[in-house]
Protein backbone atom coordinates (compact mmCIF):
# COMPACT_ATOMS: atom_id res chain seq x y z
CA UNK A 1 0.00 0.00 0.00
CA UNK A 2 1.38 3.01 -1.15
CA UNK A 3 1.42 6.40 1.37
CA UNK A 4 -1.12 7.91 -1.02
CA UNK A 5 -3.96 5.25 -0.56
CA UNK A 6 -3.07 4.74 3.39
CA UNK A 7 -3.75 8.53 3.82
CA UNK A 8 -6.82 8.55 1.19
CA UNK A 9 -8.82 5.91 3.67
CA UNK A 10 -12.06 7.56 5.05
CA UNK A 11 -12.55 9.03 8.78
CA UNK A 12 -14.07 5.71 9.93
CA UNK A 13 -10.68 4.25 9.27
CA UNK A 14 -8.53 7.04 11.03
CA UNK A 15 -7.44 5.02 13.94
CA UNK A 16 -5.77 2.21 11.49
CA UNK A 17 -4.20 5.02 9.48
CA UNK A 18 -2.70 6.82 12.45
CA UNK A 19 -1.28 3.80 14.28
CA UNK A 20 0.25 2.46 10.45
CA UNK A 21 1.90 6.07 10.26
CA UNK A 22 3.25 5.19 13.82
CA UNK A 23 4.73 1.82 12.41
CA UNK A 24 6.24 3.32 9.58
CA UNK A 25 10.07 4.01 11.40
CA UNK A 26 12.90 2.01 10.95
CA UNK A 27 14.46 2.68 14.23
CA UNK A 28 12.90 2.00 17.83
CA UNK A 29 11.26 5.08 19.22
CA UNK A 30 14.04 6.67 21.82
CA UNK A 31 13.44 6.62 25.19
CA UNK A 32 12.99 10.76 25.83
CA UNK A 33 11.78 10.47 29.25
CA UNK A 34 15.42 8.11 30.66
CA UNK A 35 17.46 10.47 28.51
CA UNK A 36 15.70 13.04 29.81
CA UNK A 37 16.38 12.51 33.18
CA UNK A 38 20.15 11.02 32.17
CA UNK A 39 20.58 14.80 31.27
CA UNK A 40 19.41 16.54 34.31
CA UNK A 41 21.74 16.36 37.08
CA UNK A 42 19.02 16.70 39.34
CA UNK A 43 17.21 13.87 38.24
CA UNK A 44 19.87 11.25 38.64
CA UNK A 45 19.93 7.93 40.66
CA UNK A 46 22.25 9.08 43.71
CA UNK A 47 19.13 11.97 44.26
CA UNK A 48 16.98 9.15 44.32
CA UNK A 49 15.54 8.25 47.12
CA UNK A 50 14.29 4.68 46.95
CA UNK A 51 18.06 3.92 45.00
CA UNK A 52 20.15 5.77 47.79
CA UNK A 53 17.81 6.39 51.33
CA UNK A 54 18.99 8.44 53.84
CA UNK A 55 20.15 7.16 56.90
CA UNK A 56 18.14 6.85 60.43
CA UNK A 57 20.79 7.35 63.65
CA UNK A 58 19.83 5.75 66.80
CA UNK A 59 19.77 8.71 69.19
CA UNK A 60 19.08 8.85 73.10
CA UNK A 61 15.52 10.44 73.15
CA UNK A 62 16.28 11.98 76.73
CA UNK A 63 18.84 14.17 75.22
CA UNK A 64 18.61 17.96 75.36
CA UNK A 65 19.71 18.01 71.65
CA UNK A 66 17.41 14.91 70.35
CA UNK A 67 16.75 15.46 66.80
CA UNK A 68 19.40 18.18 66.26
CA UNK A 69 23.34 16.70 66.37
CA UNK A 70 24.31 13.59 66.98
CA UNK A 71 24.26 11.52 70.28
CA UNK A 72 24.60 7.86 69.01
CA UNK A 73 23.45 5.77 71.95
CA UNK A 74 26.34 2.83 72.35
CA UNK A 75 23.77 0.73 74.66
CA UNK A 76 23.74 -2.13 72.45
CA UNK A 77 21.07 -4.17 74.49
CA UNK A 78 18.71 -1.21 74.28
CA UNK A 79 18.06 -1.54 77.67
CA UNK A 80 17.07 2.67 77.69
CA UNK A 81 14.34 4.01 75.59
CA UNK A 82 16.11 4.91 71.93
CA UNK A 83 14.78 7.31 69.48
CA UNK A 84 15.68 7.99 65.74
CA UNK A 85 16.23 10.57 63.53
CA UNK A 86 17.01 11.37 59.76
CA UNK A 87 20.75 11.64 58.99
CA UNK A 88 20.96 13.04 55.23
CA UNK A 89 23.63 11.50 53.08
CA UNK A 90 25.97 13.27 50.50
CA UNK A 91 24.26 13.67 47.08
CA UNK A 92 26.44 14.62 44.44
CA UNK A 93 25.25 14.89 40.74
CA UNK A 94 27.67 15.64 37.88
CA UNK A 95 26.42 17.18 35.23
CA UNK A 96 29.47 15.40 32.64
CA UNK A 97 26.09 14.64 30.20
CA UNK A 98 25.40 18.46 29.43
CA UNK A 99 29.48 18.48 29.45
CA UNK A 100 29.92 15.89 27.05
CA UNK A 101 27.01 17.24 24.52
CA UNK A 102 28.43 20.59 24.87
CA UNK A 103 31.51 19.73 23.86
CA UNK A 104 30.45 17.15 20.91
CA UNK A 105 28.17 20.40 19.32
CA UNK A 106 30.71 23.02 19.84
CA UNK A 107 33.43 20.78 17.95
CA UNK A 108 31.02 19.93 15.62
CA UNK A 109 29.13 23.48 14.84
CA UNK A 110 31.93 26.36 16.51
CA UNK A 111 32.89 27.29 13.30
CA UNK A 112 29.88 28.32 10.72
CA UNK A 113 28.84 25.97 7.60
CA UNK A 114 30.89 26.84 4.52
CA UNK A 115 27.99 26.33 1.45
CA UNK A 116 30.48 25.53 -1.22
CA UNK A 117 29.04 26.61 -5.02
CA UNK A 118 29.88 27.32 -8.28
CA UNK A 119 27.48 28.76 -9.51
CA UNK A 120 27.01 29.52 -13.65
CA UNK A 121 24.99 32.79 -14.75
CA UNK A 122 23.58 35.29 -12.67
CA UNK A 123 20.49 33.56 -11.79
CA UNK A 124 22.06 30.62 -10.07
CA UNK A 125 24.68 33.55 -8.66
CA UNK A 126 21.13 35.43 -7.07
CA UNK A 127 19.95 32.28 -6.26
CA UNK A 128 23.01 31.30 -3.91
CA UNK A 129 22.87 35.05 -2.61
CA UNK A 130 18.46 34.31 -1.85
CA UNK A 131 19.61 31.00 0.45
CA UNK A 132 22.59 32.91 2.31
CA UNK A 133 20.28 35.73 2.89
CA UNK A 134 17.59 32.70 4.14
CA UNK A 135 20.46 31.16 6.46
CA UNK A 136 21.17 35.14 7.82
CA UNK A 137 17.21 35.66 8.58
CA UNK A 138 16.87 32.76 10.61
CA UNK A 139 20.24 32.60 12.37
CA UNK A 140 21.80 29.41 10.80
CA UNK A 141 24.75 29.41 13.23
CA UNK A 142 22.19 29.36 16.34
CA UNK A 143 19.85 26.72 14.22
CA UNK A 144 22.74 24.10 13.60
CA UNK A 145 24.05 24.32 17.20
CA UNK A 146 20.09 23.79 18.64
CA UNK A 147 19.80 21.00 15.64
CA UNK A 148 23.15 18.88 16.87
CA UNK A 149 22.50 19.41 20.99
CA UNK A 150 18.83 17.75 20.50
CA UNK A 151 20.41 14.79 18.08
CA UNK A 152 23.15 14.15 20.86
CA UNK A 153 21.24 14.60 23.47
CA UNK A 154 17.67 12.65 22.47
CA UNK A 155 18.88 10.64 19.17
CA UNK A 156 16.97 12.58 17.59
CA UNK A 157 15.38 15.61 15.41
CA UNK A 158 13.71 17.61 12.73
CA UNK A 159 13.13 20.61 11.03
CA UNK A 160 10.32 22.13 9.54
CA UNK A 161 10.43 24.92 6.81
CA UNK A 162 7.46 27.03 5.52
CA UNK A 163 6.65 30.80 4.28
CA UNK A 164 5.01 33.46 5.81
CA UNK A 165 3.14 36.11 4.70
CA UNK A 166 4.58 39.60 5.17
CA UNK A 167 4.47 42.84 3.54
CA UNK A 168 6.02 42.78 0.30
CA UNK A 169 10.17 42.97 0.39
CA UNK A 170 13.06 42.42 -2.09
CA UNK A 171 15.09 40.01 0.00
CA UNK A 172 15.96 37.73 -1.63
CA UNK A 173 16.51 39.08 -4.81
CA UNK A 174 13.12 39.45 -6.32
CA UNK A 175 9.51 41.08 -5.03
CA UNK A 176 7.99 38.68 -3.03
CA UNK A 177 5.53 39.06 -0.13
CA UNK A 178 6.93 36.06 2.10
CA UNK A 179 9.54 35.23 4.09
CA UNK A 180 11.00 31.42 5.14
CA UNK A 181 11.43 30.02 8.83
CA UNK A 182 12.38 27.08 10.54
CA UNK A 183 10.44 25.01 13.30
CA UNK A 184 12.61 22.44 15.27
CA UNK A 185 10.99 19.15 16.13
CA UNK A 186 12.41 17.39 18.89
CA UNK A 187 11.40 15.02 21.83
CA UNK A 188 13.19 17.79 24.45
CA UNK A 189 10.28 19.79 23.76
CA UNK A 190 7.49 17.26 24.23
CA UNK A 191 7.24 16.09 20.32
CA UNK A 192 7.40 12.47 18.85
CA UNK A 193 8.70 11.94 15.98
CA UNK A 194 7.40 9.40 13.28
CA UNK A 195 9.15 9.51 9.62
CA UNK A 196 7.83 6.63 7.45
CA UNK A 197 10.06 4.85 5.31
CA UNK A 198 9.06 2.75 2.08
CA UNK A 199 10.47 -0.64 1.36
CA UNK A 200 13.31 1.40 -0.15
CA UNK A 201 14.11 2.95 2.56
CA UNK A 202 13.14 6.38 1.23
CA UNK A 203 11.43 9.17 3.30
CA UNK A 204 7.56 8.59 1.88
CA UNK A 205 5.91 10.87 5.18
CA UNK A 206 6.53 12.35 8.52
CA UNK A 207 4.94 12.44 11.64
CA UNK A 208 4.50 14.55 14.56
CA UNK A 209 2.51 13.99 17.21
CA UNK A 210 2.12 16.46 20.31
CA UNK A 211 -0.15 17.85 22.90
CA UNK A 212 -1.43 21.23 24.11
CA UNK A 213 -4.05 23.23 25.36
CA UNK A 214 -6.25 25.30 23.58
CA UNK A 215 -7.76 28.42 23.86
CA UNK A 216 -10.94 26.90 25.08
CA UNK A 217 -8.65 25.15 27.89
CA UNK A 218 -9.00 21.82 26.54
CA UNK A 219 -6.16 19.66 26.24
CA UNK A 220 -6.19 18.13 22.88
CA UNK A 221 -3.52 15.36 21.59
CA UNK A 222 -2.90 16.56 17.66
CA UNK A 223 -1.11 14.20 15.18
CA UNK A 224 -0.02 15.63 11.70
CA UNK A 225 1.12 14.40 8.79
CA UNK A 226 4.03 15.60 6.05
CA UNK A 227 4.18 14.28 2.23
CA UNK A 228 5.65 15.81 -0.68
CA UNK A 229 1.69 16.82 -1.85
CA UNK A 230 -0.83 17.48 1.42
CA UNK A 231 -0.17 18.28 4.85
CA UNK A 232 -2.80 16.51 7.42
CA UNK A 233 -3.47 17.42 10.76
CA UNK A 234 -6.19 15.16 13.46
CA UNK A 235 -6.69 16.08 16.74
CA UNK A 236 -8.77 14.22 19.80
CA UNK A 237 -9.55 15.58 23.01
CA UNK A 238 -7.35 14.21 26.05
CA UNK A 239 -4.40 11.94 26.65
CA UNK A 240 -5.53 8.84 27.33
CA UNK A 241 -7.79 8.91 24.35
CA UNK A 242 -4.74 9.69 21.93
CA UNK A 243 -3.40 6.41 23.19
CA UNK A 244 -6.67 4.60 22.47
CA UNK A 245 -6.91 5.85 19.27
CA UNK A 246 -11.19 6.36 19.59
CA UNK A 247 -11.89 9.67 18.81
CA UNK A 248 -9.80 10.99 16.07
CA UNK A 249 -10.87 13.70 13.54
CA UNK A 250 -9.00 16.11 11.06
CA UNK A 251 -9.04 19.49 11.49
CA UNK A 252 -10.89 21.97 9.77
CA UNK A 253 -9.04 23.20 6.50
CA UNK A 254 -6.72 20.63 6.37
CA UNK A 255 -5.63 19.07 4.29
CA UNK A 256 -3.33 21.75 2.82
CA UNK A 257 -1.47 21.48 -0.42
CA UNK A 258 2.32 21.48 -0.15
CA UNK A 259 3.12 22.64 -3.58
CA UNK A 260 7.22 22.19 -3.83
CA UNK A 261 7.36 18.43 -4.60
CA UNK A 262 8.82 17.52 -1.46
CA UNK A 263 8.79 16.88 1.89
CA UNK A 264 9.13 20.22 4.05
CA UNK A 265 10.99 18.59 6.92
CA UNK A 266 14.84 17.42 7.12
CA UNK A 267 15.06 14.77 9.73
CA UNK A 268 17.62 13.04 11.54
CA UNK A 269 18.51 10.39 14.01
CA UNK A 270 21.46 8.55 15.86
CA UNK A 271 21.68 5.59 17.07
CA UNK A 272 21.98 6.35 20.97
CA UNK A 273 22.86 9.62 22.87
CA UNK A 274 26.28 10.99 23.27
CA UNK A 275 26.96 9.27 26.80
CA UNK A 276 25.17 6.04 26.53
CA UNK A 277 28.25 3.81 26.68
CA UNK A 278 29.73 5.71 29.76
CA UNK A 279 26.57 6.42 31.39
CA UNK A 280 27.48 3.15 34.35
CA UNK A 281 30.45 5.28 34.55
CA UNK A 282 28.76 8.27 35.91
CA UNK A 283 26.98 6.54 38.19
CA UNK A 284 29.69 5.30 39.51
CA UNK A 285 31.38 8.27 39.99
CA UNK A 286 28.54 9.84 41.36
CA UNK A 287 28.15 6.88 43.74
CA UNK A 288 32.17 6.82 44.95
CA UNK A 289 31.97 10.63 45.41
CA UNK A 290 28.60 10.68 47.59
CA UNK A 291 30.31 8.05 49.70
CA UNK A 292 33.72 9.63 50.00
CA UNK A 293 31.26 13.05 51.26
CA UNK A 294 29.72 10.78 53.73
CA UNK A 295 32.97 9.60 54.55
CA UNK A 296 34.41 13.25 55.19
CA UNK A 297 31.58 14.56 57.25
CA UNK A 298 32.44 11.94 59.91
CA UNK A 299 36.29 12.13 59.87
CA UNK A 300 37.74 14.75 58.13
CA UNK A 301 37.84 16.57 61.11
CA UNK A 302 40.54 15.11 64.18
CA UNK A 303 39.25 12.94 66.19
CA UNK A 304 40.88 11.90 69.21
CA UNK A 305 40.39 8.35 70.94
CA UNK A 306 41.14 8.42 74.69
CA UNK A 307 41.71 5.15 76.87
CA UNK A 308 41.45 6.25 80.98
CA UNK A 309 40.02 9.01 82.28
CA UNK A 310 40.05 12.50 81.23
CA UNK A 311 39.80 15.52 84.01
CA UNK A 312 39.88 18.66 81.95
CA UNK A 313 40.00 19.67 78.47
CA UNK A 314 40.98 22.84 76.48
CA UNK A 315 39.24 25.67 75.54
CA UNK A 316 38.39 25.82 71.78
CA UNK A 317 41.35 28.03 70.07
CA UNK A 318 43.33 28.06 72.62
CA UNK A 319 47.14 28.35 72.32
CA UNK A 320 49.20 25.79 73.57
CA UNK A 321 45.90 23.80 75.40
CA UNK A 322 46.52 20.85 77.54
CA UNK A 323 44.50 17.80 78.33
CA UNK A 324 44.28 16.40 82.26
CA UNK A 325 43.92 12.89 82.68
CA UNK A 326 44.54 10.79 85.46
CA UNK A 327 47.32 8.12 85.85
CA UNK A 328 47.53 5.62 83.02
CA UNK A 329 45.27 8.09 81.00
CA UNK A 330 46.25 8.11 76.84
CA UNK A 331 45.07 10.37 74.16
CA UNK A 332 45.71 9.93 70.39
CA UNK A 333 44.46 11.49 67.00
CA UNK A 334 42.92 8.94 64.58
CA UNK A 335 44.07 8.98 61.06
CA UNK A 336 43.63 7.28 58.08
CA UNK A 337 46.40 5.31 56.55
CA UNK A 338 45.91 4.83 52.79
CA UNK A 339 42.63 4.60 52.66
CA UNK A 340 41.57 7.78 50.32
CA UNK A 341 44.23 7.21 47.60
CA UNK A 342 42.55 4.08 46.35
CA UNK A 343 39.29 6.31 45.89
CA UNK A 344 41.51 9.04 44.31
CA UNK A 345 42.87 6.49 41.76
CA UNK A 346 39.24 5.08 40.74
CA UNK A 347 37.95 8.87 40.26
CA UNK A 348 40.58 9.44 37.98
CA UNK A 349 40.35 6.57 36.57
CA UNK A 350 36.46 6.83 35.69
CA UNK A 351 36.86 10.35 34.61
CA UNK A 352 39.26 9.38 32.14
CA UNK A 353 37.73 6.42 30.89
CA UNK A 354 34.31 8.77 30.21
CA UNK A 355 36.43 10.80 28.48
CA UNK A 356 38.28 9.03 26.03
CA UNK A 357 35.19 6.67 25.44
CA UNK A 358 32.99 9.61 24.35
CA UNK A 359 35.87 11.24 22.44
CA UNK A 360 35.67 14.15 24.71
CA UNK A 361 39.00 16.40 24.86
CA UNK A 362 39.53 17.58 28.58
CA UNK A 363 39.99 21.43 28.14
CA UNK A 364 39.22 21.98 31.81
CA UNK A 365 41.30 25.06 33.06
CA UNK A 366 43.83 22.70 35.83
CA UNK A 367 44.64 20.47 32.72
CA UNK A 368 45.21 23.61 29.78
CA UNK A 369 47.16 25.35 31.90
CA UNK A 370 49.77 22.94 32.45
CA UNK A 371 50.24 22.46 28.88
CA UNK A 372 52.49 26.16 28.66
CA UNK A 373 52.03 27.90 25.32
CA UNK A 374 52.27 25.05 22.46
CA UNK A 375 52.07 25.09 18.72
CA UNK A 376 49.66 24.48 16.29
CA UNK A 377 50.27 20.85 15.56
CA UNK A 378 50.34 19.84 19.35
CA UNK A 379 46.86 22.04 19.42
CA UNK A 380 45.88 19.51 16.42
CA UNK A 381 47.13 16.12 17.76
CA UNK A 382 45.61 17.51 21.51
CA UNK A 383 42.23 17.27 19.51
CA UNK A 384 42.54 14.81 17.23
CA UNK A 385 39.81 12.73 19.05
CA UNK A 386 37.19 15.17 19.24
CA UNK A 387 37.70 15.99 15.33
CA UNK A 388 37.97 12.38 14.48
CA UNK A 389 34.24 12.42 16.21
CA UNK A 390 33.01 15.30 14.18
CA UNK A 391 34.08 13.01 10.96
CA UNK A 392 32.04 10.50 11.85
CA UNK A 393 28.99 12.89 12.83
CA UNK A 394 29.48 14.43 9.38
CA UNK A 395 27.83 10.95 7.84
CA UNK A 396 24.95 12.48 9.79
CA UNK A 397 24.79 16.38 9.01
CA UNK A 398 26.32 16.10 5.61
CA UNK A 399 23.09 14.73 4.01
CA UNK A 400 21.22 16.93 6.82
CA UNK A 401 22.19 19.89 5.95
CA UNK A 402 22.43 18.79 1.85
CA UNK A 403 18.45 18.09 2.23
CA UNK A 404 18.30 21.02 3.78
CA UNK A 405 19.83 23.06 0.85
CA UNK A 406 17.40 21.03 -1.28
CA UNK A 407 14.08 22.14 0.24
CA UNK A 408 15.13 25.79 0.32
CA UNK A 409 15.85 25.66 -3.21
CA UNK A 410 13.02 23.91 -4.12
CA UNK A 411 11.00 26.90 -1.99
CA UNK A 412 12.99 29.37 -3.95
CA UNK A 413 12.14 27.93 -7.40
CA UNK A 414 8.20 27.91 -6.50
CA UNK A 415 8.04 31.69 -5.21
CA UNK A 416 10.45 32.46 -8.28
CA UNK A 417 9.58 31.01 -11.51
CA UNK A 418 12.42 32.38 -13.68
CA UNK A 419 14.66 30.25 -10.95
CA UNK A 420 13.48 26.88 -11.60
CA UNK A 421 16.26 26.03 -13.77
CA UNK A 422 18.86 27.51 -12.23
CA UNK A 423 17.56 25.63 -8.97
CA UNK A 424 17.81 22.55 -10.94
CA UNK A 425 21.21 22.94 -11.28
CA UNK A 426 22.76 24.76 -8.85
CA UNK A 427 25.00 22.34 -7.01
CA UNK A 428 25.28 23.54 -3.36
CA UNK A 429 27.63 21.58 -0.93
CA UNK A 430 27.97 22.01 2.45
CA UNK A 431 30.89 21.68 4.56
CA UNK A 432 31.67 21.34 8.05
CA UNK A 433 34.57 22.90 9.85
CA UNK A 434 35.76 21.07 13.22
CA UNK A 435 36.36 24.32 15.64
CA UNK A 436 40.11 24.76 17.25
CA UNK A 437 41.87 27.30 18.54
CA UNK A 438 43.95 28.79 15.33
CA UNK A 439 48.06 29.24 16.06
CA UNK A 440 48.56 31.90 13.83
CA UNK A 441 52.00 32.50 13.99
CA UNK A 442 53.09 28.60 13.31
CA UNK A 443 50.31 29.10 10.21
CA UNK A 444 52.60 32.15 9.12
CA UNK A 445 55.67 30.38 9.47
CA UNK A 446 54.84 27.59 7.38
CA UNK A 447 53.91 29.70 4.54
CA UNK A 448 56.98 31.48 4.75
CA UNK A 449 59.00 28.63 4.73
CA UNK A 450 56.80 27.22 1.77
CA UNK A 451 57.21 30.47 0.08
CA UNK A 452 61.02 31.02 0.77
CA UNK A 453 61.16 33.02 3.71
CA UNK A 454 59.51 35.66 1.66
CA UNK A 455 56.36 37.83 2.99
CA UNK A 456 52.96 36.41 1.84
CA UNK A 457 50.65 39.59 2.48
CA UNK A 458 50.59 42.82 1.76
CA UNK A 459 50.74 45.54 4.55
CA UNK A 460 46.71 46.43 3.38
CA UNK A 461 45.96 42.89 4.09
CA UNK A 462 47.69 42.69 6.87
CA UNK A 463 46.24 45.85 8.48
CA UNK A 464 42.52 44.31 7.04
CA UNK A 465 42.86 41.24 9.10
CA UNK A 466 43.65 42.60 12.28
CA UNK A 467 40.80 44.66 12.38
CA UNK A 468 41.52 47.75 14.31
CA UNK A 469 41.51 50.54 11.57
CA UNK A 470 38.43 51.36 10.50
CA UNK A 471 39.59 52.75 7.21
CA UNK A 472 43.17 50.40 5.69
CA UNK A 473 44.04 52.68 2.94
CA UNK A 474 44.15 55.79 5.90
CA UNK A 475 45.75 53.41 8.36
CA UNK A 476 48.64 52.31 5.41
CA UNK A 477 49.18 56.25 4.81
CA UNK A 478 49.72 57.04 8.32
CA UNK A 479 52.57 54.35 9.01
CA UNK A 480 54.22 55.18 5.10
CA UNK A 481 54.05 58.86 6.90
CA UNK A 482 55.84 58.29 10.30
CA UNK A 483 58.21 55.38 8.26
CA UNK A 484 59.22 58.66 5.96
CA UNK A 485 59.88 60.88 8.90
CA UNK A 486 61.92 58.64 10.73
CA UNK A 487 64.13 57.90 7.46
CA UNK A 488 64.62 62.14 7.41
CA UNK A 489 67.21 64.04 9.09
CA UNK A 490 68.36 67.79 9.22
CA UNK A 491 71.64 69.12 8.83
CA UNK A 492 72.51 72.31 9.47
CA UNK A 493 75.25 74.65 12.52
CA UNK A 494 75.14 73.31 16.07
CA UNK A 495 73.30 75.57 18.55
CA UNK A 496 73.61 76.06 22.17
Amino acid sequence: MTIEELLAKSENELTGVINELRNGRNTPEPDSINYAMQYDPKTHDINDQSKRPDKLVVIDKDSDEYGEVKNINPNVELTTEQGFRIERVARIALAIQKLIVKRAVAFTFGNPVTYNANPDGEEEKALLQALNRVFYDVKEKTLNRRVARSLFSTTEVAELWYPVETEPHELYGFKKNIKFKVAIFSPMFGDRLYPYFDESRDLVAFSREFTRKDRDLITRTYFETYTKDKHYLWSCEGLETATSGTNWQLVEGYPKDITIGKIPVIYASQPQVEWEDVQSLIDRLEKLLSNFADTNDYHASPKIFVRGTIKGFCRKGEAGGIIEGEDGAEAQYLSWANAPESVKLEIDTLLRMIYTITQTPDISFDTVKGLGAISGVALQLLFMDAHLKVQDKNEIFSEYLQRRVNVLKAYMAEANINWRTAASHLIVEPEITPYIIEDELSKINILQAANGQKQIASRKATIRRLGWADNADEEEAAIEAEETRERSYYQGEPTL
